[in-house]
């Protein structure tokens, strides 16, 4: 059956609101808005001159028979590419510009004195005395201070010349060890000028992931922050017999005690200056070339040992143009907020992809982000605040706790307004999918909660994780943009498939990108085939000028997870299993290593177990794990102490966070919250995943008969403060 507006509702409030609402105000309510619906239509129909949306205004395709991507061979299994890349794959912004210097110093021509790189002045900084006794460190920021994109690169050039006369060489690899800054992005800009393979650590790695990179790659110079270097480099110095020059980005003294001999220490102004006297005649300039390597970017390590992708400048400018192809009117009046580690592909193209568009980056840090960070002084802004952004990305967790964070206030409001903003979601959701905007919404109901991030974000990007149907159709109704969910890896350099602007269908991640293809490859251990009806499916392998040349000085993996074709294309073998729906969209439902056979031989799929958790109140993170000797999966859950101390409040129960999780009867209400938000969340997925791409939503009754049974214990681990679950599944 088809359902409707009112039904959705309906299931929406039992599932969110969980309350007794008065009927006859809902039907009050709900008959004001179909008024409001007939009364703008007729003069939305004739001034708009439009009868019926069309495809290329929308990202989904509002006529079955369109395609976003096609098969170029006729197979199912593909490969497939953009309509708009059947012929050929892009690999470039524009002819000529086929280097990192080159995309820059185009971009400088054009705008030299627009904005480029914003950092806010610190006013102040004071410790801050909580009720429990623990002391946070807060601060007061000023305005953004901005350098132009003359002055940024002029700022990279002269750091180059310095690093230069400080005796790193072109084609010799450097390291960042260092926070999202401003100055992160002039070091890696003054690499890219120089031909300095640029090797990039996350901020959060600890010792023995670091050293291993360090040590793998034999750097001898590295740029990095005092922080840092204090907390976590100086206790590996005395092992790293390479190295011998540290940059610290901070302007503070270079002094270090105990500093192991031969390594010497420079500010970056220090150096920049150096670099003012440095001369470097024309003839002796290295001008790098598009298949030297840019980046080696090491991934997280959390699989295993930390791996390093050799990603080279056409990489790197393939992945720019296809990326900014599907970002609609990008151009010197967007303003981006930059944020999310530098070091992972995700934030690298995405900030590159607006430098080379003249597009200014404002930094942040997770803890300033907003009005209500951790960091900022109650009273003062957050940097999306003075910001204004009007592009972001953002990792799904972060979205997942906007998403929770607003519901819980709009659960703690009246029964009138709680009525009214579950109306209003679903109203605008349902004209969303007919290609219609809702102005009289957006503006009384919505826009206190898009103001959140600054009020004028135009279109958020999302990688990195699944994303989960509830937050992605939160985010399009309640921020008012366009999420751009996109799939890539570092192995593709960020590159394989974004959502076209417009598609609000959820759970899918676009077609192809204009710089690769994408092809399916059978799966028989997990019964993926691409012969399978109604879509093809398989294991996904991503081609073309934007996969990475490898993993450094690994061969082993390079022989499994890439391969040349008998054109000369690159593939990466990226372990995810996908469908292709008609239109040409992918949508990600599987994954090799996710899945886990149980003793049973029920294959379970620990990242759906986790963004389906996630949604629920009480968990702020989870973490799935499952064994082929057992017939269940286990759940290790950091509970929301907030969350968890009102239902202690609810019945009446005391103590501290501690004693709270070593309490039997705390237990057994946890566990009935997360039970029932995960069936909650089961029916939602299933529905998700019943939906027709370019139609309406269709579902058979007996699915949403969601097959349930209780958890068989939970354990409260008070050593790490949190929630042990175990839980059976089907």
């Amino acid at each position: 059956m088809v359902i409707t507006a009112f039904e959705l509702l309906q299931r929406l409030i039992e599932m969110k609101l969980d309350q007794d609402q008065n009927p006859v105000l809902l039907y009050i309510v709900h008959l004001m808005v179909w008024l409001n619906s007939v009364l703008t239509f007729l003069p939305y129909y004739f001034f708009t001159s439009i009868s019926r949306p069309k495809d290329a205004d929308f990202g989904f395709a509002l006529d079955p028979e369109t395609r976003f991507a096609l098969p170029v061979l006729g197979k199912p299994e593909g490969p497939y590419r953009a309509v708009n890349a059947e012929k050929k794959l892009k690999a470039l912004l524009q002819p000529g510009l086929d280097t990192l210097a080159k995309v820059f110093e185009n971009a400088v021509r054009r705008i030299p004195q627009k904005d480029c790189l914003g950092t806010r002045e610190v006013i102040s900084e004071e410790d801050e005395r909580q009720s429990d006794g623990k002391v946070f460190k807060k601060v007061i920021l000023g305005e953004y201070q901005w350098l132009s994109f003359a002055e940024t690169l002029s700022a990279a050039s002269r750091l180059g010349c310095g690093l230069v006369s400080l005796g790193q060489k072109p084609k010799h690899n450097i390291a960042i060890f260092c926070e999202t800054r401003a100055e992160w992005m002039i070091a890696a800009l003054a690499c890219f000028i120089q031909g300095f393979p640029l090797v990039t650590f996350y901020a959060t790695l600890g010792g023995p992931a670091i050293f291993h990179g360090l040590n793998e790659t034999e750097v001898t110079h590295i740029i990095t922050s005092r922080k840092l270097l204090d907390n976590k480099l100086k206790a590996i110095l005395p092992k790293l017999s390479k190295l011998q020059c540290i940059i610290v980005v901070d302007n503070t003294p270079t002094a270090l005690p105990d500093n192991p001999s031969g390594i010497s220490i420079h500010n970056m102004a220090a150096v920049q200056k150096l670099g003012d006297k440095t001369e470097i005649s024309e003839s002796e300039q290295y001008q790098p070339l598009p298949s030297d390597i840019a980046v080696i970017m090491y991934t997280s390590g959390s699989t295993g040992t930390p791996k390093g992708a050799l990603i080279s400048h056409t990489n790197i400018i393939a992945s720019i143009t296809g990326i900014a192809e599907r970002i609609p009117n990008l151009s010197e009046e967007d303003s981006y907020i930059g944020y999310l580690p530098l070091a992972h592909v995700l934030e690298l193209i995405a900030e590159l992809v607006c430098l080379s568009h003249g597009c200014r980056i404002g930094y942040s840090s997770a803890q300033t982000l907003t009005d209500q960070s951790s960091m900022i002084k109650r009273g003062s802004k957050g940097d999306t605040s003075v910001l204004q952004p009007t592009l972001m990305a953002a990792v799904p967790e972060i979205m997942d706790r906007i998403y929770k964070n607003v519901m819980a206030k709009v659960e703690a409001t009246s029964c009138v307004q709680r009525i009214l903003f579950t109306l209003a979601y679903n109203y605008k959701l349902e004209q969303l999918s007919r290609g219609c905007s809702t102005p009289l919404c957006d503006i009384f109901v919505f826009k206190k909660v898009r103001s959140l991030l600054g009020g004028r974000v135009r279109m958020m990007f999302s990688g990195g994780a699944p994303l989960s149907p509830a937050t992605e159709r939160f985010m399009n109704v309640c921020f008012c943009c366009s999420v751009g969910q996109g799939y890539g890896l570092t192995e593709t350099c960020g590159a394989g498939t974004v959502s076209q602007v417009w598609d609000y269908s959820s759970g899918r991640v676009g077609a192809p990108l204009v710089c690769c293809e994408i092809m399916l490859k059978d799966w028989l251990e997990g019964n993926y085939r691409t012969t399978d009806k109604p879509n093809p499916r398989g294991e996904i392998l991503i081609g073309g000028p934007n996969v990475t040349m490898g993993y450094y000085k690994n061969h082993s993996e390079n022989q499994t997870d890439f391969f040349v074709d008998k054109n000369g294309q690159r593939w990466f073998c990226t372990g995810d299993i996908g469908e292709f729906h008609r239109d040409g969209c992918l949508k990600i439902i599987d994954r090799k290593k996710d899945l886990v056979k149980l003793q049973r031989g029920e294959y379970v799929s620990l990242g759906k177990v986790e963004a389906m958790l996630k949604n629920c109140a009480m968990v702020d993170n989870i973490c799935a794990y499952a064994r082929s000797s057992e017939t269940y999966v286990i759940a290790f859950v950091v509970p929301n102490e907030k969350q968890l101390q009102a239902l202690a409040d609810q019945y009446g129960i005391s103590g501290s966070r501690e004693e709270l999780c070593n309490n039997d009867a705390m237990a057994e209400l946890v566990l009935k919250v997360i039970d029932k938000a995960g069936v909650a969340g089961a029916c939602f997925w299933r529905w998700e995943e019943a939906g027709v791409p370019g139609g309406n939503p269709r579902i058979h009754g007996e699915n949403m008969q969601t097959p349930h049974r209780k958890i068989p214990n939970l354990d409260l681990n008070p050593g790490l403060q949190e929630l042990r679950i175990v839980r059976q599944t089907h």
